[in-house]
Formats: structure tokens, C-alpha cells, sequence
């Protein structure tokens, strides 16, 4: 980098001003602050530029922060739709549990008579948010999942106790031999004998 200084003896720096507003604050407050319209890839350009380490670092991980936030998946509901009395409502609302949460409520306008009382009919709208891997709030899994891990459990443990039958086998084979001699023959000094 070759230094650059004008007729008044100021040094010239030719780089973008837009990026440099973020470098000042930094160097005067020790924050850094900048506009979200701002490129944070263009902010760090400038602070490595002018070799500012814990800028750079700071940058760096606002920049791992967005990332990651945007590639998370939002999650997914499950919405019910219940048909309701207009007695029936205070209950149903207040009892609703295991994450279930009121979203909305229409007046289908049917109103009949309940013994000397008209009642008026109601749809309310709940919903439950879906548990995903993805999510990292634990996992609701589909039945299909679930049985191949069913599958797999089951093979494993099958697995399992064939190895443990060779090797009693096994062990069964070799006491049999130490009663026998101690010693194995081969089939050529079974020739032999």
C-alpha cells in the first residue's frame, strides 16, 4: 500500500466512504453501530482493510448470527377447527392445554332454541405448534419413522443375541475340547490316528 498525502499534507485514503462511517464509530465508541440497510460483508472489507482485529471479529460474528438466522426453518402448526355453543366457550378456552392456543373465533349465526333459550353456535380456530427436528424444541415423529426405528431397534437386538449364542457356542466347543485332551487336533491327525 503506497501512502498518498495532498498538497496540505493530509493523507489520502481512497476507499468507500459509505463503509467508513461504521469504522469511525467503532474507533471513537468502541461499538459498532451501522444502518441494517448497510452491508456487514462491506463494514468488514473496511475493518480488515485498516486491520482493525476485534472489529473484524465482532463482524464476523454478526454475520454467523444473521446466517443462521436465516436459515432457520419457522415452525410449522397444526390448526383445529371446533364447533361450540355460546355457553360452552369460557370453558373451552380456559381448559385448552398442552400448547394449544386460541387463534380465532366466528359466529356461524345458527341460533337454536335450547330448552327456553336461544343459543348462538360458534367455530373456534386453534392452534399447536409442530415440533420438527429441525426446530430443536424436541420432535413429534411421523408413525412411518417411528416404525422403521422399530425395525432397526429390533434387528440390532437380533443381531445381538446371535453373537452372544456363537460365542456361548464357541465357549461350549472349547470346554468340550479341554475335557477331551486339552489340545485341538486338525483333520490331518485325525488321518493319523
Amino acid at each position: 500500500m503506497s501512502v498518498h498525502i495532498d498538497d496540505t499534507g493530509a493523507y489520502v485514503i481512497d476507499r468507500d466512504p459509505t463503509y467508513f462511517g461504521p469504522i469511525l464509530n467503532y474507533l471513537r465508541h468502541g461499538k459498532l453501530v451501522y444502518n441494517k440497510e448497510l452491508a456487514e460483508e462491506g463494514v468488514l472489507e473496511e475493518a480488515e482493510f485498516y486491520n482493525i482485529t476485534p472489529l473484524i471479529k465482532l463482524i464476523k460474528e454478526r454475520i454467523v448470527e444473521r446466517d443462521s438466522k436465516s436459515t432457520q426453518v419457522p415452525p410449522k402448526h397444526v390448526y383445529r377447527v371446533l364447533q361450540c355453543q355460546e355457553e360452552e366457550l369460557t370453558q373451552m378456552v380456559s381448559t385448552m392445554s398442552d400448547g394449544w392456543k386460541f387463534e380465532q373465533m366466528v359466529n356461524i349465526g345458527s341460533s337454536y332454541s335450547y330448552g327456553t333459550e336461544d343459543q348462538a353456535e360458534f367455530l373456534c380456530v386453534v392452534s399447536k405448534e409442530l415440533h420438527t427436528p429441525g426446530s430443536g424444541l424436541g420432535t413429534e415423529q411421523s408413525h412411518k419413522t417411528k416404525q422403521q426405528q422399530q425395525q432397526q431397534q429390533q434387528q440390532q437386538q437380533e443381531e445381538e443375541e446371535a453373537s452372544q449364542e456363537e460365542e456361548h457356542e464357541e465357549h461350549e466347543e472349547q470346554e468340550e475340547q479341554e475335557e477331551q485332551g486339552g489340545r485341538q487336533t486338525t483333520p490331518n491327525e485325525w488321518l493319523r490316528e
